[in-house]
């Protein structure tokens, strides 16, 4: 059997640095364009639920194309696939910069995001086939980075774009980068060795299509729909169901399926990705609560909350250096570190939980260091345990499924998030509001004072009473959504415990190496 050899110095640096720099640029792109929205549908002349089609169109193809991104790469070959779809996200950003009405850009996004979701899948198998097994973690830790990196970098990249110069410069940012990389990439990347060229599974792809299509709609338009309330996202999810049980069988039934579900014999691979489901909806759902309660409860500006946020996805760089001697140095059992990873991600959200009208960034700096750590800990050895074994077109295939659970845990996440907020918004109000009454003096004496405060200043009885009680109410509105968020965070972090059985479960067996098995070339 001929050894499997592997790049190095310059070489594996090259491959390392395109692959890392596609992946940084889609991954800031899933949320530069989110600050960006009112200007963009100012601009265009878009309504606030038109334009959110910006953000869904995007997500909705980078989810459809990234299972599918092994089965391309194996049909085209890595280099044309991977080149293809840098040029192809390059040349759509360009599209979205010039788009004067809302479905253009809406059509241009969705095309970026098909060619944002072949980068996402194939940059990591691209950057872990450029280590031997036992270093593999090496390029985990790499991409993990910029997994965590990127997203946060990207509300403050949009902003301070959309406020120096105009919204079009998000998109027109991306072409001497997409550019350069796409050169890079049909340089240097290496096609597969040893792999048939694949027959087409077009009816799989159909029914993933459209299930995978349907779901991702259904959680990223539910909570402005009402979620079942709707007809629409009724339908949309009886249409989910029924195509995604039809890919199943299918691809279980023949000989060449689009997305190797077999692959899912492999135990450690099926609880990995149950794991990074579940991550996908902690980290996301949290990530996304934040932002909010910092400015609807804590009154904190855009640009504050986007610029606190840069210290916790700065810190994976350090996190990344101790993740990689735990593991390389040390030899430390991954499940460990995943575990290390869970208590860092628990306790801060514990600390958050308690949080009150008077906290501020320094409250939360700490918490929000350790959280990075945490991140870190948790993304870097799960898939490393799941792949173990795999190369070549299973390993990519492999990679396809990991991305696509933890994509659609990161939309669950938000969507879970959002309704558990709401519900708990009526539940606290209903508590709270029990306490304003003629029977209680506090309350009464409260509204005593602002009525003669408000007459003081010039209001008749009758209007300084009623703005008193608006006084009252909006104070009984900030304190619910903070005692909301406050629930939310503590329920994230007893989350986390669901996590436990599952890297319990996964199973790890420390596997010696010699130099003798990696030849490099």
């Amino acid at each position: 059997m001929e050894a499997i050899t592997y790049p190095t110095g310059a070489k594996r640096a090259i491959l390392v640095v395109t692959a890392i720099s596609c992946a940084l640029l889609e991954l800031i792109d899933t949320t530069v364009v989110n600050v960006s929205l009112r200007e963009i549908s100012g601009s265009i002349g878009a309504t606030t639920t038109e334009i959110a089609w910006v953000i869904t169109a995007y997500s909705i193809a980078n989810v459809i194309v990234i299972p599918l991104s092994g089965m391309f790469s194996n049909f085209f070959g890595r280099k044309a696939y991977f080149t293809s779809s840098v040029a192809l996200f390059t040349m759509a950003s360009l599209m979205c910069g010039f788009s004067t009405n809302l479905w253009i850009l809406v059509f241009w996004r969705f095309i970026q995001g098909l060619g944002g979701g072949g980068i996402l899948s194939t940059s990591q198998s691209i950057i872990m086939d450029s280590f031997p097994p036992h270093k593999r973690s090496t390029g985990l830790i790499i991409y993990g980075m910029g997994v965590i990196i990127g997203p946060s970098f990207g509300p403050v990249l949009g902003g301070y774009i959309t406020d120096n110069f105009s919204w079009n410069w998000i998109f027109f940012i991306n072409i001497p980068i997409g550019t350069m990389a796409a050169y890079l990439s049909w340089s240097h990347v290496p096609d597969l060795s040893g792999v048939e060229k694949p027959r087409i599974d077009w009816p799989g792809i159909f029914c993933l299509v459209v299930g995978i299509g349907s779901l991702q709609y259904v959680l990223e338009e539910g909570s402005s729909k009402d979620w079942f309330d709707s007809s629409e996202i009724i339908w949309c999810f009886i249409t989910a169901i029924t195509f995604m049980v039809a890919f199943v069988i299918r691809e279980l039934k023949i000989d060449y399926p689009a997305v190797n579900l077999r692959l899912y014999r492999n135990f450690n691979l099926l609880m990995g990705n149950g794991l990074n489901l579940l991550i996908g909806i902690i980290l996301n759902g949290t990530l996304f609560a934040f932002p909010l309660f910092a400015q609807l409860s804590l009154g904190w500006t855009a640009t504050q909350t986007g610029a606190f946020m840069i210290p916790g996805a700065l810190i994976s760089i350090p996190a990344m250096i101790v993740v990689k001697t735990l593991q390389e140095k040390i030899g430390l059992n991954p499940k460990i570190i995943i575990m290390l990873g869970m208590i860092m991600t628990a306790v801060p959200l514990i600390l958050i939980s308690f949080s009150s009208p008077d906290s501020n960034s320094s409250n939360f700096f700490w918490p929000f260091i350790l959280r990075g750590f945490g991140a870190l800990f948790m993304l870097m050895p799960v898939l490393g345990l799941a792949t173990a074994g795999l190369t070549g077109k299973d390993l990519a295939q492999a990679i396809g499924l990991s991305n696509m659970l933890r994509q659609l845990g990161g939309a669950l996440g938000v969507a879970l998030m959002g309704i558990y907020i709401n519900q708990e918004n009526a539940v606290v109000r209903s508590s709270l509001i029990g306490n304003i009454s003629q029977y209680n003096p506090q309350s009464t004496e409260t509204i005593a004072s602002y009525t003669q405060t408000l007459q003081n200043s010039g209001m008749g009885p009758d209007e300084a009473t009623s703005a008193a009680h608006q006084l009252i109410d909006s104070a009984l509105s900030k304190q619910q959504l903070l005692i909301s968020y406050d629930h939310s965070f503590l329920i994230a972090a007893f989350t986390v415990l669901l996590c436990v059985p599952i890297v319990l479960a996964i199973r790890y067996k420390k596997q010696p190496h010699s130099k003798e098995m990696d030849i490099a070339h």
